[in-house]
């Protein structure tokens, strides 16, 4: 008998969602960073164990936008929200219910929504930290199970899956056995690029950047993938390219390493800068880019 369940993860910036998702998986489907904001898209994981299918449901970090990317990216977790049937709150460990967690609760709440508590990054906090936050958060919300985690090593990831199969209900499955993300492959050459931004870049500059792939050749021998890195300033394009083209080319080799393994193929990987002053303001910039809010309504 198949069974299936929609379950979004959603928390602040930089709490691990994607770590955990990525560890749930086994394969690596959503980038990350150490850098706050770092996932724009909600980003679909497809976890098929024997007769159940779990489709995970990823989201941006809830925070208060200051531009129409930050509105976009908002407005994809609490869409997310809405079409799943649970939700895995992720938190780190803290004295007490942030601001950000509150509105995710309230917002729960509202929805009456099943929940799981999942507190990261236990192994930096302690027992005495995480025992608090467990207790401050009950205090909040009738969760159906806490787990503490440390996602990074998938530490007690196996006994997240077991409470989530609660939610399991009869039904076909939405995607097919062999396949763990329904992202397009452009999107996922596309963050794989923006992810050595991320990781090579200082300061603000990579937040204003985006990645729109031009061309995406694949032969039996070779994937051709021509890519363009969108900045918002003259500046920063000259940042990113580096003394004499090194920083771009340093970007390319990671990029190219990632992709070539995902991919399970040789890439040639062309990358090109241009300026989009303030693209991340501009709604008809944001919808070129791949952020339309039209798409997650």
């Amino acid at each position: 008998m198949k069974k299936t369940a929609f379950i979004a993860i959603v928390g602040r910036p930089n709490v691990g969602k994607s770590t955990l998702l990525n560890k749930i998986l086994g394969e690596k489907v959503a980038i990350v960073s150490k850098r706050p904001q770092t996932t724009r898209n909600r980003i679909t994981g497809i976890h098929t164990v024997d007769e159940n299918q779990f489709v995970f449901l990823d989201t941006p970090g809830m925070h208060r936008p200051r531009t129409k990317l930050g509105d976009y990216m908002v407005s994809a977790a609490n869409h997310a929200m809405k079409e799943a049937d649970a939700v895995i709150l992720v938190v780190e460990p803290r004295e007490e219910v942030g601001d950000i967690e509150a509105a995710i609760l309230s917002r729960l709440k509202e929805q009456k929504m099943p929940a799981i508590l999942v507190v990261n990054k236990i192994d930096a906090a302690g027992a005495e930290k995480t025992a608090k936050t467990i207790k401050e958060y009950a205090k909040e919300y009738d969760f159906d199970a806490v787990v503490p985690t440390v996602a990074k090593s998938g530490k007690n990831v196996d006994e997240l899956l077991r409470e989530c199969e609660r939610y399991l209900t009869e039904s076909d499955w939405f995607f097919s056995d062999e396949i763990v993300t329904d992202q397009p492959e452009r999107q996922v050459a596309a963050e794989i690029i923006r992810e050595k931004m991320l990781r090579l870049l200082s300061d603000e500059i990579p937040h204003g950047t985006a990645v729109v792939i031009e061309s995406f050749q694949e032969t039996p021998r070779i994937l051709k993938i021509r890519a363009e890195i969108f900045c918002e300033r003259d500046a920063h394009k000259r940042i990113i390219l580096g003394k004499q083209g090194s920083m771009l080319k340093t970007i390319g080799t990671y990029a190219r390493e990632d992709l070539e393994s995902f991919f399970g193929i040789k890439v040639f990987l062309d990358l090109w800068i241009k300026v989009k002053e303030n693209w991340r303001d501009s709604a008809v910039q944001l919808a070129n880019f791949g952020y339309n809010k039209k798409d997650i309504e």
